[in-house]
């Protein structure tokens, strides 16, 4: 099999997995509350990663972790996985699962803007016309249907749902600017987001609970296909890629086929404001995109 193929391969087994996500934390989330489902699922991907430097001959770098970079992993760990998906998890408490997945997915426009007190980058006009139709996006899913009437979805799971991709803009800017080993970076990111977490679950005395096997497997399931595993996938694909652009575009199919497993796993029933909403998302994604290549 040759490079690029290997490429596709990597990238729609990445796709396929991020793709069940949403359903798996629906599913978790029926069972478990927000603090144990993300440690468990914390603790998963820092076990998976280990094995990964591990194996990849790169346990070395952790012993040559300076404290600077130890604080910047613990400022990451704090980020993501801790926040980030505090905020997210919520979201998905509060809002059907084809609402709350979408809604996250406008952060590469979101930063954009963070971009500029941080990185001193400069917007472009167009930009604004992107955050408008992405918003526009927003509106159509929260709408759950019933379009030209008030939001129907929880006002709150919305601002959360949408407000932690702004939490994803600032990790993905702090992480890029750190040039150390990808997977060295995220094990230590999610020993400390671990750290955090069960922190957390000491203070609001949440280590006695019930767990069932669907909400234990749920968040083993996460732990290994949203923040673990699966990031290697991508990460490969791309550098098997001869053309990452068009591997890249292709991680947008995953909120279309997340509403396939949505519908048939969970059984909700699927409003055509959703896809509709998504096209209008990814619309927006690709001005945003496409004036940034004109401008290199």
């Amino acid at each position: 099999m040759d490079r690029n193929r290997q490429s596709y391969l990597y990238a729609g087994l990445a796709i396929f997995f991020w793709s069940t996500v949403p359903t798996a934390f629906k599913i978790g989330l029926g069972e478990l509350d927000i603090l144990p489902m993300l440690t468990i699922a914390s603790m998963t991907s820092a076990i998976i990663l280990s094995v990964v430097v591990i194996i990849g001959g790169k346990a070395h770098h952790l012993r040559l972790t300076t404290r600077k970079e130890l604080l910047n992993s613990a400022i990451l760990g704090f980020i993501n996985p801790f926040l980030y998906y505090l905020i997210l998890l919520k979201a998905y408490q509060l809002l059907p699962a084809q609402v709350a997945q979408p809604l996250n997915m406008i952060w590469p426009i979101i930063l954009v803007f963070i971009s500029v007190p941080i990185l001193g980058q400069n917007i472009e006009k167009k930009s604004f016309l992107a955050l408008i139709i992405s918003f526009i996006g927003v509106y159509i899913i929260s709408s759950q249907g019933r379009l030209f009437k008030p939001i129907h979805s929880h006002l709150s799971g919305v601002l959360l749902a949408t407000g932690s991709s702004v939490f994803w803009a600032f990790y993905f800017i702090l992480n890029v600017k750190d040039k150390r080993d990808e997977g060295v970076k995220l094990l230590l990111n999610f020993l400390f987001g671990s750290a955090f977490l069960i922190i957390s679950m000491i203070i609001m005395g949440k280590f006695k609970f019930e767990i069932g096997s669907k909400g234990f497997i749920s968040s083993v399931y996460v732990g290994c296909f949203e923040m673990g595993i699966t990031f290697f996938f991508w990460l490969k694909a791309l550098q098997l890629a001869s053309n990452t652009a068009k591997v890249s575009n292709l991680v947008y199919l995953a909120p279309f086929l997340s509403l396939v497993f949505i519908h048939f796993i969970l059984h909700e029933p699927v409003y055509y404001t959703t896809p509709f909403g998504l096209i209008i998302i990814v619309s927006g994604i690709f001005v945003q995109n496409f004036r940034s290549k004109t401008t290199v």
